[in-house]
């Protein structure tokens, strides 16, 4: 199998309360990865502030900015200075009253390659996101860069097979997946590693079943209260086609370089088959709710 390798880049870190300087760091570290061979760097979730979904408070919709925007042309900067591709995650406003949890990816050049905003939008504790974000309209897209077919999903996503699935089908080979996802840390004791393995474990699954490799890109550090609060658990991770994880951060600031040997997606496919064998007749059932009766 011919050999395909790309180096991709997963900017770990904690967010403090300036956004400019959180988005001056960000840019450092994207040119560390750089220096290190990434040509395709990952940024967390609404990685230029720190994680505000914690309270309902409109003052906070202040944080939001258009596409193109303060940001996203910071990070394409960054990108043309680097040489290399930037999936840069972003609090998008796109009208008045309706705002998106979104990302764009931008190319080695500055130029704007595609755009994805978040299509499932959580509301639990301390992720009272459906207050701020209007639920995605673009669809699962593939994003062609110039080393590969990049399939942006964020967050909450990660837990939906259908998201993964209809990625792969629009040709992705890497599904990236920023994400902002922690502990409460009253619960750490008695759930936090089962929490833990099973986000690594349905991210995994679905490198597995659709033949591809995944990235997700965590934060770290304590946000919100000191009594209470969420501690984001990091643990960025790269898996294979295979669900093998290639590199695995720990729960301190950290950028990873993975290489990523592209070839493995038709190797893993040919002796995996089951994007050739699923009963595309049989799945009608998945546009329902519930299958009652």
């Amino acid at each position: 199998m011919k050999s395909r390798v790309l180096s991709v880049g997963l900017v770990q870190a904690k967010v403090g309360r300036d956004k400019t300087a959180t988005v001056e760091k960000t840019a450092e570290r994207v040119r560390e990865a750089a220096r290190r061979g990434a040509k395709l760097v990952c940024l967390q979730e609404l990685f230029a502030s720190e994680y505000f979904c914690q309270t309902e408070d409109a003052a906070l919709f202040e944080l939001a900015e258009p596409i193109p925007g303060p940001t996203t042309s910071a990070m394409a900067t960054v990108a043309k200075e680097a040489g290399v591709s930037i999936v840069v995650p972003v609090f998008e406003r796109r009208a008045a009253g309706v705002y998106h949890n979104s990302l764009v990816v931008v190319g080695p050049s500055g130029e704007f390659l595609g755009q994805y905003r978040k299509m499932h939008i959580p509301d639990d504790p301390l992720f009272y996101e459906k207050f701020y974000f209007t639920p995605g309209d673009l669809g699962f897209v593939a994003i062609p860069t110039p080393e590969s077919m990049v399939g942006p999903l964020i967050c909450w996503d990660q837990w939906y097979p259908e998201a993964a699935r209809l990625t792969a089908l629009r040709g992705a080979e890497i599904l990236v997946y920023p994400t902002a996802i922690g502990w409460h840390p009253s619960e750490k004791a008695q759930t936090g590693a089962a929490q833990l393995s099973a986000w690594q474990t349905i991210q995994r699954a679905h490198a597995i079943a659709n033949g591809v490799f995944v990235v997700a890109v965590n934060r770290v550090g304590h946000e919100g209260p000191k009594e209470g609060g969420i501690e984001f658990w990091g643990h960025s991770f790269v898996a294979d086609p295979f669900g093998v994880v290639l590199a695995e951060a720990g729960e301190d600031e950290e950028v990873l370089v993975v290489e990523c040997d592209l070839g493995r997606v038709e190797e893993v496919r040919r002796n995996w088959p089951f994007l050739r064998d699923r009963r595309i007749d049989a799945y009608s059932g998945l546009g329902s709710r519930l299958l009652d009766g």
